[in-house]
């Protein structure tokens, strides 16, 4: 009988919910170009609606970002989220090289001033009028989810936080620059929250991968707890060594998110994010809630629980707010 295990975990941050998006942007940029009369409004809605449906908790974040830049809040977002899905919405890494050229080719020609007609990329164009954004940030999370589709698992932890740097963290300098908040501290934090909040997706999402052949938990970590792949994707909980292995690999997370917080100790802050910033770090809020809810399941993943919305979220991200903490 597996013993119970617990680790100091206080607020959080969130997975992405959007590993079932079947989105298929040629029909979406023939619609979108095809409407008389488009306003720049169009992009903005266009991106609301999209982040509302395929990560519903970002959406209930944009709540708490300047009305002038909600619009790019939404942009950058659904940029993200599009990329993400792209390797579960494809039917062969091929297909998916293509969408990521696409991208390639859309955030050039956003930069030369002569942005494509899909609504994210308009959205975005609008978003680096109003702000600067580094295009090599852009381009560096399109290059790791070009990369993923060739090799979609990870072999060591170190790889993985590569990969979070290069995605999520990415993102998170993205929303820095979207508020003109360039900061060392604020970056190192945005760092470690990136790798909290991508191995805390990768572990919420693990019956989904499970189901489709994939095992999301570095080969070392499964490795070292004897865990048989195969076995998982057959037997689901009742695999060897896969709750010690989720385990070890949720106190990784909780140990980014406890370093991502400790920033604010460090660099004079008080322990408390400059209200300016707290957009941006609201992104933790979510995900300490994934973690107190594995803990609460003693790291069985794939209890039911674990898809289930937490219906408190909606305060925790206001209370985290209000306070400045995540």
């Amino acid at each position: 009988m597996l013993s119970t295990k617990t680790f100091k975990c206080t607020f959080s941050l969130s997975r992405a919910s959007c590993l079932d998006l079947r989105y298929t942007f040629p029909r979406c940029q023939s619609t979108f170009a095809g409407t008389a009369g488009a306003t720049d409004h169009e992009p903005v809605e266009y991106c609301r609606d999209f982040v509302r449906k395929y990560d519903y908790e970002a959406y209930l974040i944009a709540q708490f970002w300047p009305k002038e830049l909600r619009g790019s809040y939404y942009a950058l977002k659904a940029f993200s989220t599009e990329l993400a899905m792209i390797q579960d919405s494809v039917s062969n890494p091929t297909i998916g090289m293509m969408r990521m050229q696409f991208w390639r080719d859309a955030i050039k020609a956003m930069m030369n001033g002569n942005p494509s007609r899909h609504p994210i990329a308009q959205a975005l164009h609008q978003a680096s009028i109003r702000s600067n954004l580094p295009v090599y940030h852009f381009k560096r999370i399109i290059d790791a989810r070009d990369a993923e589709l060739q090799v979609p698992v990870h072999l060591t932890v170190d790889s993985l936080t590569a990969h979070s740097e290069s995605t999520s963290s990415t993102l998170l300098y993205l929303l820095l620059s979207s508020l003109s908040l360039p900061s060392s501290a604020l970056s190192h934090a945005a760092s470690h929250l990136g790798a909290a909040q991508t191995f805390t997706t990768l572990i919420r999402a693990m019956p989904f991968h499970a189901k489709n052949g994939r095992m999301v938990v570095p080969a070392e970590i499964t490795a070292k707890h004897g865990v048989m792949q195969e076995e998982v994707f057959r037997r689901g909980p009742a695999a060897k060594g896969i709750d010690e292995a989720v385990f070890e690999f949720a106190t990784l997370a909780n140990d980014h998110l406890v370093t991502a917080r400790s920033m604010f100790d460090q660099e004079g802050f008080g322990g408390r994010v400059p209200q300016e910033a707290m957009p941006v770090f609201l992104t933790g809020v979510p995900v300490s809630s994934v973690l107190k809810q594995v803990e609460e399941v003693n790291f069985n993943i794939f209890n039911p629980r674990m898809q289930t919305r937490d219906w408190k979220l909606p305060w925790r991200i206001w209370k985290g707010y209000y306070q400045r903490m995540f």
